[in-house]
């Protein structure tokens, strides 16, 4: 768990200890270049900037699940950040002079520590169960819980804001 930093503020229980809602499975892991948090890029833009691409490699169980895939540019990974703390509700980055709430900011730190991540997909081995990326903000051997296909026009938002409260 991380130090709380001035004006953040816990939860008063940790929800890893809570009884689970729902059978949730990881369907494979992340290949990735990042062994630690210190070198992971923090966001997509950043991994891409890196120039070093990364694997989703599925569970031979879920492979079949693939069939179709190829045809998508990009698609949307859902992670669990697994060496993320749980018990933040409030959070003050770095960059910032004061908290916001956890659901208000795109941190790990959260409840359920699920990544989003939208990629470019260079290709896909079924049989293997090999999606190959153009990157990823994940540390290897991050558990995979799905993966949709990404559709411009229906997932795409030009008009989204995110009025920033402070720099």
């Amino acid at each position: 768990m991380n130090a709380i930093r001035d004006s953040e503020e816990a939860l008063t229980f940790d929800p890893v200890e809570l009884p689970g809602d729902g059978h949730v499975v990881f369907i494979g892991r992340i290949a990735s270049p990042w062994a630690s948090r210190a070198d992971c890029p923090k966001n997509m833009a950043a991994a891409r900037d890196t120039g070093r691409p990364a694997q989703a490699i599925v569970d031979e169980e879920y492979r079949r699940g693939l069939l179709g895939l190829e045809s998508a540019s990009h698609v949307i990974l859902l992670t669990w950040l697994a060496d993320a703390g749980r018990n933040l509700i409030r959070q003050r980055p770095r960059h910032r002079s004061e908290a916001t709430g956890t659901f208000a900011l795109r941190s790990p730190v959260r409840p359920n520590p699920i990544g989003l991540h939208v990629v470019r997909l260079l290709g896909v081995d079924e049989m293997n169960g090999i999606l190959d990326l153009e990157a990823i903000d994940v540390l290897d051997g991050t558990p995979l819980l799905d993966i949709k296909p990404y559709f411009a026009s229906t997932d795409a938002m030009p008009d989204a804001i995110m009025a920033r409260r402070d720099a």
